[in-house]
């Protein structure tokens, strides 16, 4: 039996009954749909890549984790996963849980270890956001890590809704029309950032997670801050959620149905080159009120 027969004939029976595993079932179904149809429409992932899957121990990150190996036993090439989480040392840290659980995944992980916890609170004063600097120093290690065991692919478990969500951030807060790209060159061109989950909604996830039992791990960094700006955010598509069914994926369609020359920026769009020739051979009529 496959791992992904052995997964799918396990999973279901963590449920209570038929029609939970059938639900189950379904969700699974949808799920790996939707993360082969994002890897194939952005060219995620090819033939002979390393793929570096960043593990935190939250929810998102473990279902990319799982459906991307599921996904791996019956693609049509060949690739390479390893798991890799960064043990940032925050206080109180479960730091036996994730390797217990990537021990029986039968992949290669690594766990690195660095104190950026304590540079996150030396620098952040108390009651400011923290998870932009945090986020900062955790993606420079992990970039750092993925060239030194040959990964060409890095991929993090960004969902559609943060994608949606990040939107509304850049344009509130930043004064950007900017969101999360689903395939991304690193600045310095040395690696490609994908997002196997853009297509994945944020419910779905969680009740993944919840039947498939995943080995959570809360972010007590950053996690209990009532007033992120991403936390306001989210409330507001909440409302309009319940009001307007559906208004979400419509958002995130938008994305990829861009319309530059009907937006603003000049890097986008050469405006000031936009003209029409005038035709000199005609005149104005002799007449002040014309027939059409």
């Amino acid at each position: 039996m496959s791992q992904q027969d052995n997964q799918e004939a396990t999973a279901p029976d963590r449920t209570d009954n038929r029609k939970d595993r059938l639900e189950f079932n379904k969700l699974r179904k949808r799920l790996r749909r939707q993360m082969g149809k994002a890897i194939a429409d952005f060219n995620m992932i090819e033939a002979g890549d390393r793929v570096m899957v960043c593990i935190s121990g939250g929810k998102d990150s473990h279902a990319m984790l799982e459906l991307l190996i599921s996904l791996r036993s019956s693609a049509p090439i060949d690739f390479d996963i390893v798991a890799v989480t960064l043990d940032q040392k925050q206080p109180g840290y479960p730091e036996e849980v994730l390797p217990a659980y990537l021990e029986q995944l039968d992949i290669p992980f690594y766990i690195l270890e660095k104190d950026t916890y304590s540079v996150v609170r030396a620098i952040v004063p108390e009651g400011k956001t923290t998870c932009g600097l945090c986020s900062r120093l955790r993606r420079g290690t992990l970039y750092g890590f993925a060239e030194q065991i040959g990964a060409n692919k890095i991929a993090l478990g960004h969902h559609r809704d943060d994608i949606v969500e990040t939107l509304f951030l850049n344009l509130f807060f930043g004064g950007k029309l900017k969101a999360m790209p689903a395939k991304l060159k690193s600045d310095d061109g040395r690696h490609l950032v994908i997002r196997p989950l853009a297509y994945c909604r944020e419910s779905d996830i969680a009740g993944y997670a919840r039947a498939m039992q995943f080995p959570i791990i809360p972010c007590n960094l950053c996690g209990t801050q009532e007033n992120l700006q991403r936390q306001e955010i989210k409330s507001m598509l909440r409302g309009w959620e319940q009001q307007y069914p559906g208004r979400t994926e419509t958002i995130f369609r938008a994305l990829g149905n861009a319309a530059p020359s009907h937006l603003m920026d000049h890097n986008l769009f050469d405006f000031k080159g936009l003209n029409v020739e005038v035709d000199d051979s005609l005149g104005l009529p002799d007449i002040r009120v014309v027939n059409l």
